[in-house]
């Protein structure tokens, strides 16, 4: 423990921290009672059978439900973040426009879209597009998912720019103002880059959440991971297993993602330091024959008036 003062609380002394210990674990045993207790009702109900976990051992689980259901959820999910990137930092830049109307109308697209419910919008959308016939029919809950996503992701990705680059110095900018460079190119050179590495976390959370917020597209008949796990527990009667091994791939695509996000920032990280070429040391005899202040002064001296 360190002795240095906490900004969101005071560091706790050894009485304190004795009964943190205790409590913590107090706690812990509550939770391995309780776990032990779950896991025995679930035993007794016969949900560790081997019948209930056989089916995912057949291909044909695997080719009828689960894997077209994976399909469709990185397809909608893929398509969704890579439109809710490009919006989001036209968004961002937009709410950060030297333009008053710029700001507005961005600012007013932003809290709107963040203010509707991801269904909500996946319901309107694919209402919309079925009134309108602006997409094949086969594919208009695949449209309206990509579309609520879009929205309301690329407006929270906005508020993450937009705080990213608030984060930075301001001498970055005023720097790049010092050399001639205009508004364009300093957020495009120096402070998008800059942003974009510091905010990757805040950015793969939220691409967690767009991952997950397309099994809401189940609602609208879409087939995605969820659905198809629930199909398939209908068909052989295990929901709970069927449910654990939804959840299990999703935790390792989640983790697969974070752990992407994890090497792509470092990488940015050591390249930006990488990239500077190193300063090679000046030679002896090269200081030696250098001018010293003196010369210089000499030379200013005998130049003509």
């Amino acid at each position: 423990m360190t002795d240095q003062a906490s900004v969101l609380f005071d560091i706790p002394g050894p009485r304190a921290r004795i009964r943190n210990r205790i409590t913590a674990i107090a706690f812990g045993l509550v939770l391995v009672v309780v776990g032990l207790y779950v896991l025995r009702v679930l035993a007794e109900n016969g949900q560790f059978e081997a019948d209930k976990w056989s089916p995912f051992l057949n291909h044909y689980t695997w080719t009828t439900y689960l894997l077209p259901g994976l399909k469709g959820t990185l397809v909608a999910a893929g398509l969704s973040l890579v439109f809710a990137l490009v919006l989001g930092a036209v968004l961002g830049v937009g709410r950060l426009s030297d333009h008053r109307w710029v700001r507005w109308v961005s600012g007013a697209f932003v809290e709107f879209f963040r203010a509707i419910p991801v269904l909500i919008l996946m319901i309107f959308a694919y209402q919309a597009f079925a009134q309108y016939g602006v997409f094949p029919s086969g594919e208009l809950a695949l449209a309206a998912v990509v579309v609520g996503l879009t929205l309301y992701n690329g407006s929270v990705i906005a508020e993450i720019l937009r705080a990213g680059i608030y984060s930075l110095p301001k001498g970055q900018t005023e720097a790049a103002v010092a050399m001639g460079m205009r508004k364009g190119q300093t957020m495009r050179l120096v402070l998008l880059p800059q942003a974009i590495t510091s905010m990757l976390p805040a950015l793969v959370s939220q691409m967690v959440v767009a991952l997950k917020d397309s099994a809401l597209g189940y609602q609208i008949g879409y087939v995605e991971i969820v659905r198809s796990g629930q199909q398939a527990a209908s068909y052989y009667r295990n929901f709970f297993a069927a449910l654990v091994v939804v959840g299990i791939i999703m935790i390792i695509i989640n983790f697969g993602l974070s752990y992407f996000a994890t090497w792509l920032e470092k990488r940015l990280r050591t390249g930006r330091k990488g990239g500077r070429p190193p300063i090679a040391p000046l030679d002896a005899d090269v200081i030696d024959g250098a001018p010293g202040i003196d010369d210089v002064m000499t030379f200013t001296d005998k130049r003509p008036a």
